[in-house]
């Protein structure tokens, strides 16, 4: 059992902030005898001197200083720890659990759980990165609080989130690029596709796959994207996640005839949207304004005019 009380630490905290004992019980609501008996009470029963005369103030001996900074911290996670007791006897949750399909735009994601965590410092959260049916399996698992995913989970209702756009691409010296011609599905099936594995444990899907006579099945975008650069083959990948490599032309679009963009619309689903707590709704929220705030609606294709006119691609 500790020999001293929090509430002795936040007395001597008191008197060190305020700049004395009188102050100090005016602004806490104590007598400054009984500040003054704390202090001592501390020095008792510790063996150590925390304050000094300095003529009619006080001031912290050396091993104060150590002591009182050490002992701040204990007052921080008490505070901390009754903020959390407080919100948990309102009904908020401890964590939640969120599932987000990788194809979500990383920007969006890092903006709402920035968001998310400035308002709840302290429920816990669990990110899981699924890619398609991933996390609708996690849904119906009841293994997660929100879903974000480009597929309908049978017998929920999603809300509409954004629309991502996916762009047929390979490495500039990549042999379909050297071809210098529109390509079509043939040209396509003699060459090696990326393909990101599904990450549902039961119900895995083959999405994207043209049937070309080589696929290298990786489980992650980035996977993906690390081996485009290095001319390993070609894939749909979302425009979000390849701004950088296609400015500084280490990847190229495909000039295909038809179908060298792909739309995946999004959405954000509840797993119980009635018994969602307030950070589960809070969260929902935050997913909803970063897409906003990060994806305006007007940036359909990170392609130029020419470009797109080039392939002769559109987005309708």
């Amino acid at each position: 059992m500790s020999r001293v009380t929090l509430a002795q630490w936040q007395m001597l905290a008191a008197v060190i902030d305020h700049g004395g004992f009188a102050r100090a019980a005016e602004a806490i609501h104590k007598s400054p005898s009984t500040l003054n008996h704390a202090v001592h009470k501390i020095e008792e029963q510790l063996g150590v001197q925390v304050l000094e005369p300095v003529g009619r103030q006080v001031r912290l001996t050396e091993a104060g200083e150590m002591l009182l900074r050490r002992a701040r911290q204990l007052i921080e996670s008490a505070v901390a720890l009754e903020d959390v007791a407080e919100r948990l006897a309102e009904g908020l949750e401890a964590e939640v659990v969120l599932a987000v399909d990788q194809i979500f735009p990383p920007d969006a994601l890092a903006h709402a759980l920035e968001t998310f965590s400035a308002a709840f410092p302290h429920v816990r959260v669990q990110l899981h990165e699924t890619v398609l049916n991933g996390g609708v399996e996690m849904l119906y698992d009841g293994r997660a609080d929100l879903v974000v995913s480009g597929l309908a989970a049978q017998g929920f209702l999603g809300e509409p989130l954004v629309t991502v756009n996916f762009i047929a691409v390979a490495h500039p010296s990549h042999a379909l690029q050297r071809l210098e011609r529109e390509l079509d599905l043939r040209d396509l099936e003699q060459h090696r596709q990326l393909v990101v594995r599904d990450s549902a444990l039961r119900q895995s899907m083959d999405s994207g796959w043209l049937k070309a006579e080589q696929r290298w099945t990786v489980s992650h975008l980035s996977t993906s994207v690390g081996m485009l650069e290095r001319g390993l083959g070609f894939a749909w990948v979302p425009e979000t996640l390849i701004r950088d490599a296609l400015d500084e032309g280490r990847l190229t679009p495909l000039p295909l005839s038809a179908g060298g963009i792909r739309e995946a619309p999004m959405q954000l689903i509840y797993r119980d949207r009635d018994r969602a707590g307030p950070a589960t709704r809070a969260m929902a929220n935050a997913l909803m304004t970063a897409v906003k705030t990060c994806c305006p609606k007007h940036d359909h294709s990170i392609l130029s005019n020419g470009e797109a006119k080039n392939m002769r691609l559109s987005i309708d």
